[in-house]
């Protein structure tokens, strides 16, 4: 019997110990430490922060035309990605689509025309599906800021002795240029053959459309033709600026693409997806563009 009650002592003894003893719990902030949240979407950062880009470079070719804020869109990108070099060429987009279909290793293409962007799906460069619009541009007559030669209207681009100063048609600047005077032409308050006579006035036809603008800034012609972003940028108090009507503008798309020979589609896929965040959109913005997502 003494054996008995000196065993259910022991026990009740053991039991009281272990209810005693503090039980470990993970608390949410633990598990969160255990497994990270991802990060913002919001946020232009890569995805795949395992592989090791340092010296790692980007290549992105762009109409002249983006810039200014495409250089802007290249800081905020490599402050994003530590190691992360973004090399830009800019040019006509008929030159850049050119170099594409030859073969030039890049991994961008943005173009001021979905012609280009078009002629480049054909060559197998860029997947259609892939082609995204990521903003827009429109039409704006400029001189130098003293306006040597009188221009006050549209009108006066056909005045005899204007020298005039366009893109060439096969930028996409220049035939949105003749695509205004089409349309000017056939508003009955200009003149049946005003486009004969403007074209009458180019002294010059260039490879793009920053071209256009330094000669008007300089002075070397009396009015050109560019797109109203070129206007917004820090030439602004060198040149004047004549605004084109809306049914007489003509509305610019940009379409923006990964080349299919990129060496580094997740970098690709991180830059275009800067340019469509509503932060690349608000930068495209402040230098004259129209975003298409808000």
């Amino acid at each position: 019997m003494t054996k008995l009650k000196a065993f259910c002592w022991s026990l009740m003894l053991m039991l009281i110990v272990t209810s005693c003893t503090p039980t470990t719990v993970q608390t949410p902030s633990a598990l969160a430490t255990l497994t990270p949240m991802p990060k913002s979407t919001n946020t232009p950062v890569l995805i795949e922060n395992t592989r090791d880009r340092s010296g790692k470079t980007i290549t992105i070719l762009a109409a002249a035309s983006l810039t200014e804020p495409f250089n802007k869109l290249g800081k905020v990108f490599e402050s994003a990605n530590p190691g992360i070099k973004v090399i830009f060429s800019f040019g006509g987009s008929q030159q850049l689509a050119q170099q594409i279909a030859e073969g030039a290793p890049a991994d961008v293409f943005a173009s001021a025309s979905a012609k280009y962007m078009d002629a480049i799906v054909t060559a197998d460069k860029v997947n259609t599906e892939k082609v995204l619009t990521f903003v827009k541009n429109k039409l704006v007559v400029i001189f130098p800021a003293d306006n040597p030669a009188g221009i006050f209207t549209l009108a006066d681009l056909a005045k005899p002795g204007i020298k005039l100063d366009l893109a060439a048609a096969e930028v996409p600047v220049g035939k949105y240029s003749l695509d205004f005077l089409d349309k000017a032409s056939k508003d009955p308050s200009f003149p049946i053959q005003f486009k004969e006579t403007v074209l009458q006035n180019v002294v010059s036809y260039e490879d793009n459309v920053k071209t256009v603008l330094t000669k008007v800034r300089l002075g070397e012609v009396d009015a050109g033709i560019v797109y109203s972003s070129d206007s917004s940028g820090k030439d602004v108090s060198e040149i004047g600026t004549l605004h084109i009507p809306e049914e007489l503008n003509v509305i610019a798309s940009y379409p923006i693409a990964p080349l299919s020979h990129s060496e580094d589609p997740d970098l690709a896929q991180a830059f275009i997806e800067l340019v469509m965040s509503p932060q690349g959109q608000a930068i495209l913005a402040n230098f004259g563009f129209v975003p298409v997502v808000k």
